[in-house]
């Protein structure tokens, strides 16, 4: 077992010096547990080289095959120790911007219903909504939509709204009722920053407007709070969602509503192979607070946070 989950780790990390930072073993241990794995396999799983390490097609084909049942194993063997320690099942949960009143009143339902199940919650980065539940740091988490990722289903879709532009109260944009997807062209965006596919950028930082015409960008952000800082302090724009503009109202920015832009929505996602019980009742959990919420409900209760 040793020797199959550093395997796994390296076929993350694809690097001998942080497989072993993470599993606390040096990296020669690495090395020794990865010839171990693949004299008992009986073929070479890995490709070394002294600049990079790769999983060889043999190597690929393993990991498919055995990644989803080893964290079925894991699962099973953490829940059923919880269990005898008398302790709650811990569910993670990641989410990007905030926990709306709806979501918080859905974990506190969850937790009440369900004694022994616990939510911890994880906040995401902006721009990197899916790397934390591909990679099982979270067991679910709401994001932003599109997904199209083929190791997760969307369980639940919810919060489909107008996008907006944020701009500072000083720029021409911010006297306005509401903006077109043209007029993007006209002010330069701060693109979001981080590792998040290309098909969701084009929604929620896009580089051209739908008619083909280049938008300038300037700077950065990795969080919405960065992406404001920069869009109060300069003649920058930063396109949000209109859940998350209201909830980060404040006297300096204004939200411009953009017409001809594909909403926006969030979505409960985990990964296929890691579905649980837990996650299937958490997931009800959500969809019943949110059917009890009406919609001028959800927008309210953004609004105030």
């Amino acid at each position: 077992m040793r020797e199959i989950e550093c395997f796994l780790v390296l076929s993350e990390e694809l690097h001998f010096g942080r497989t072993a930072e993470r599993m606390f073993i040096s990296q020669s241990r690495v090395s020794q547990l990865t010839s171990a794995l693949e004299r008992r396999i009986g073929a070479p799983l890995v490709a070394r080289t002294s600049r990079r390490v790769q999983l060889t097609e043999f190597g690929a084909e393993f990991l498919a095959a055995l990644a989803p049942t080893y964290r079925a194993l894991a699962g099973v063997v953490e829940e059923t120790r919880m269990r005898a320690r008398n302790l709650p099942t811990p569910i993670r949960v990641g989410f990007q911007g905030a926990i709306y009143d709806s979501i918080a009143k859905a974990i506190s339902q969850f937790e009440s219903q369900h004694p022994r199940a616990l939510v911890h919650i994880k906040e995401l980065p902006l721009g990197d909504p899916f790397s934390d539940v591909l990679a099982g740091r979270v067991d679910a988490a709401v994001v932003l939509l599109p997904v199209e990722e083929p190791e997760l289903v969307v369980g639940l879709v919810f919060s489909q709204q107008t996008q907006t532009l944020a701009v500072s109260v000083d720029h021409p944009f911010g006297k306005l009722e509401k903006v077109t997807a043209e007029d993007l062209a006209q002010v330069s965006l701060v693109p979001i920053t981080g590792p998040a596919p290309q098909y969701w950028r084009k929604v929620h930082s896009p580089k051209v407007t739908p008619g083909g015409i280049r938008i300038p960008t300037r700077g950065g952000a990795n969080t919405v709070q960065e992406g404001l800082s920069q869009v109060a302090s300069s003649r920058s724009g930063l396109i949000l969602c209109a859940a998350t503009a209201a909830y980060n109202q404040r006297s300096d920015v204004r939200f411009v509503p953009v017409n001809g832009l594909p909403s926006s929505a969030l979505g409960l996602v985990w990964r296929v192979d890691h579905e649980s019980p837990h996650i299937r009742l958490f997931a009800e959990a959500v969809e019943e607070a949110l059917n009890g919420t009406s919609e001028s409900q959800f927008r309210e209760s953004i609004r105030t946070g």
